[in-house]
């Protein structure tokens, strides 16, 4: 393998001691702690293993974690009432409901009924507009581009000037974001997806190419420019043989670690930087909300 592997766990270490110090500071300066509430309905345990997994690290990051776990049958009504209890709470900068929610719930009035400014995942609106229409300090950019985004920025700087890059996927939850985040950096971005004539050709144009599709090592060598940088942001669990599996993402790692300049694992790659970057938002969130400058991630 020629390309450098890009590590996520040491990424996402190196966000989370900024948002550390970043905590630190605020509480010393302004005798604030961040707040984080994260809401969870009924008993999914994969959302379980995520949400005790984010209460650890907020608490970690010396934040003011609160989980609230309410029961499967909870109504609209009650999620609600407890969202618009967190908002008016002045002690809590972040919100954020596990989804996905039980089939009875409807999840879209619920993301959208979170003050903008307390949507840590990014998910609202207001936030989504602001990163469509490049105001970056302005709101809060969903976990997972805001993560892949740094590990650009480490690779090529701040400024994409003259570089191609190519975003398979066109999803309202990281594809378009990613896209307008490449963007306002100064990228010359494509957005490819299922519909995409001849998508090989197409993505070896690309600098910096980011796949988000969901389909198990879709992404052969001879996709690949070389020297590119591929961030791959799947995960998919495939079976190797009875009872056995394996997480793999969308780009075929082993053959395009070959041809790339630097790639993503999966696992260990785009991952461990979604939790960092929920942090990095609740502080900026945090920071914000006291009218002071927030940290640069």
């Amino acid at each position: 393998m020629t390309a450098i592997v890009i590590d996520g766990k040491q990424t996402a270490a190196s966000i989370i001691a900024i948002v550390k110090s970043a905590a630190v500071g605020l509480e010393s300066d302004a005798k604030v702690k961040p707040g984080l509430a994260v809401v969870i309905v009924g008993d999914d345990p994969a959302s379980h293993t995520y949400v005790t997994s984010k209460s650890r690290m907020a608490s970690e990051c010396g934040f003011n974690s609160i989980q609230h776990t309410l029961p499967e049958k909870v109504t609209q009504e009650e999620l609600s009432r407890l969202v618009e209890t967190l908002n008016q709470d002045i002690s809590i900068h972040g919100i954020l409901v596990q989804l996905p929610l039980p089939k009875h719930l409807d999840p879209e009035p619920i993301i959208q009924s979170i003050r903008p400014q307390k949507d840590v995942d990014g998910l609202h609106v207001v936030n989504a507009g602001k990163v469509a229409t490049g105001d970056l300090d302005g709101g809060l950019v969903s976990c997972t581009p805001a993560g892949a985004m740094v590990f650009v920025r480490r690779i090529h700087g701040d400024d994409l000037s003259g570089l191609n890059a190519v975003v398979i996927g066109r999803s309202n939850l990281f594809g378009k974001p990613m896209s307008a985040l490449l963007l306002a950096a100064n990228a010359t971005v494509t957005t490819a997806h299922s519909r995409t004539r001849d998508l090989p050709s197409v993505c070896r144009n690309a600098d910096i190419l980011v796949a988000a599709v969901g389909r198990p090592e879709m992404v052969k060598a001879d996709w690949v420019k070389p020297g590119a940088t591929i961030i791959d942001v799947g995960i998919n669990r495939t079976f190797v043989s009875e009872g056995k599996s394996r997480l793999v993402g969308d780009v075929a790692f082993a053959e395009c670690g070959e041809v790339a300049g630097a790639i993503t694992p999966v696992p260990g790659g785009v991952g461990p930087m979604t939790i960092a970057m929920l942090m990095a938002n609740t502080v900026i969130a945090a920071y914000r909300a006291e009218s002071r400058t927030p940290p640069k991630f």
